[in-house]
């Protein structure tokens, strides 16, 4: 390996990169994992990454499927909200280029405290980046595509993942990645998948009407507005409950079983001077990013599995040390959006309407 000035240390970051791109087109954070873990593993091994980095940063990495937008939590947070997915789309934006940079720098503090956990690779010529850039480029034009649309009014969600769906697939059969067989797993895989979706929808929405008949959800938001606590410990304790329930549940369950509950919570305290309408997208972007935590820590972290079960070399107990110190990103970007609701709503504000 050269250890010349020009050489970079950029293949885990790069990594990362691709994790919050690919997200940007798929909207779930396993498939993200799932993918980006075939694609950077042995790329990460090639250039001498220590496992416990190298499938930390990628399980962590993968959670930037469910944080960058399209994604599938929001979507039914607004379904069950009633929210608007375009503004909480948008609203994710910023989060998500703030979880990807703290990812990056967690791993740029690694490398620099110890330089043998991602050893620096040669120097890459800017012709070569270039190339490496424009092979991408139809990718990056989808995902422009899709998201200028929902975010100009050209398309709501549903047909803008149809446009994006439908060119994917194109880029696919053109490029040679796709053939009989796959389109036949994509078709199942699909099916299984929203058949999944539809079932669990079902069980929330009986469960919804029995809360609806109880008025529990109302009467527990009545009391926490009467018990006298302070708005930002009822918020506290409501995420690190999601935090507890991550190691039982998987995201969509915990979205699912509990906005419910406490949505109304939420809805009927102060902070910051939020209208409804902002407090409502504020509150779905913080319970995205704490969703997110449960894949990447013990005991389920579903991220941590399917990257340990492509890195066969790498004991379970490195990807869980590996994955640590960005649960501490995490953490410290919680709190950020926690105390400057701004940075999640600027961009609704500013063009939303």
């Amino acid at each position: 390996m050269s250890s010349r000035p020009g050489c970079r240390r950029a293949c885990a970051p790069s990594s990362t990169g691709a994790c919050a791109g690919f997200g940007a087109i798929c909207g779930s954070s396993l498939a993200t994992a799932a993918t980006m873990g075939q694609v950077a593993l042995p790329e990460l091994k090639r250039y001498k990454y220590s496992g416990a980095l190298a499938t930390g940063a990628l399980a962590a990495g993968g959670t930037l499927g469910i944080l960058i937008p399209p994604s599938v939590p929001l979507v039914i947070y607004a379904v069950l909200t009633q929210e608007s997915i375009g503004k909480l789309f948008m609203a994710a934006v910023l989060p998500g280029i703030i979880a990807m940079l703290g990812y990056m720098l967690v791993i740029r503090i690694i490398v620099t405290l110890k330089p043998e956990a991602g050893p620096a690779g040669p120097h890459v010529p800017l012709a070569e980046k270039l190339r490496s850039i424009a092979s991408v480029f139809p990718v990056a034009l989808i995902f422009l595509v899709v998201i200028i649309g929902i975010y100009g009014g050209w398309a709501n969600p549903t047909e803008a993942a149809s446009i994006g769906a439908a060119a994917c697939g194109i880029l696919a059969v053109v490029s040679g990645g796709m053939r009989f067989e796959g389109v036949k797993d994509s078709i199942l895989g699909a099916a299984e998948a929203t058949a999944m979706i539809f079932l669990v929808l079902l069980g929330a929405d009986m469960l919804n009407t029995g809360l609806a008949l109880t008025q529990m959800p109302a009467e527990l938001a009545n009391w926490v507005k009467d018990s006298g606590l302070s708005p930002l410990l009822v918020l506290t304790a409501i995420l690190l409950i999601y935090v507890f329930l991550g190691c039982v549940m998987d995201a969509l369950a915990m979205i699912l079983l509990t906005i419910p509950i406490f949505y109304p919570v939420v809805m009927g305290l102060e902070f910051w001077d939020l209208s409804q309408a902002d407090k409502s997208i504020w509150f779905g972007i913080l319970v995205l990013m704490v969703v997110e935590i449960g894949l990447v820590h013990p005991p389920v972290g579903m991220n941590i599995y399917i990257i340990n079960r492509l890195a066969k070399d790498v004991p379970l107990s490195d990807t869980f040390k590996g994955v640590m110190p960005f649960l501490a990103s995490d953490l410290m970007r919680i709190v950020l959006l926690m105390f400057f609701p701004v940075i999640t709503l600027y961009l609704v504000r500013t063009f939303g309407g």
